[in-house]
């Protein structure tokens, strides 16, 4: 089965344009807690720690020329060349400094959430006592900008039809825990993957809604014991 990643928006903000002259979807705070720190670039990231540029150069060029003065990359660089930088100063130095060395020491620590990018690794995540269920379970799994598990909710518990899945109740867990996207999966007890009129048009209606908030429906996956239906695969998420 394929796999599917989330779109990621990459703003390339114009020189001299301010952070608060931006779209709010393209400054890096926002897009953060949107989308995780995996959806910005180095630029962005570097522009959150420096916080401000200085009179004529905002925090996004500052952020620009130091990755360009530095090529071999920031944490090779060192307080002593940081600090002097014009923008950068002693302050901004420790503080950058101070980054490398954190990142540094956590990165070798295991992260132990499951990455769930194709309909297979969905599938291994159902429960069982989902998957072989006799009423209709409606899940969804909230994913970060890497594909990789937030949470997950169970939504509803019934007859799965448009009218009594609302958009609300998938997405506001997705708003709360700053989900870059979301799968949802529901269970057929009578064995038949087949997606219904029902589950087409709930479909359409949680991707418009999705579309809407900018927190993408990934896919839509029907399950039925071992055996599954993905309306992406089968080019049904509209």
């Amino acid at each position: 089965m394929s796999e599917f990643r989330p779109a990621v928006y990459v703003s390339s903000p114009r020189p001299g344009v301010l952070l608060r002259d931006l779209h709010p979807v393209e400054r890096p705070r926002e897009k953060l807690a949107r989308s995780g720190p995996e959806a910005l670039s180095d630029q962005e990231l570097l522009a959150l720690v420096l916080r401000t540029g200085y009179a004529g150069c905002s925090v996004m060029d500052l952020s620009s020329s130091l990755l360009v003065e530095f090529p071999d990359g920031l944490p090779e660089a060192g307080f002593v060349a940081l600090r002097r930088i014009k923008g950068v100063g002693e302050t901004r130095a420790a503080a950058l400094v101070a980054s490398f060395e954190l990142a540094r020491r956590f990165s070798g620590r295991p992260d132990h959430r499951p990455t769930l990018d194709s309909p297979g690794r969905v599938l291994e995540a159902v429960p069982e006592e989902v998957r072989v269920g006799r009423k209709e379970h409606l899940l969804a799994f909230y994913l970060n900008a890497r594909s990789q598990l937030l949470c997950q909710e169970t939504v509803s518990i019934g007859t799965l039809s448009a009218s009594l899945v609302h958009p609300r109740e998938v997405f506001s867990p997705a708003v709360a825990h700053s989900a870059a996207a979301v799968v949802v999966v529901h269970n057929h007890p009578s064995g038949d993957c087949s997606p219904s009129p029902d589950d087409r048009d709930t479909t359409r209606r949680l991707c418009r809604a999705g579309e809407i908030l900018g927190i993408p429906i990934l896919d839509h996956i029907i399950v039925a014991g071992a055996a599954c239906f993905s309306f992406r695969e089968h080019g049904l998420l509209s």
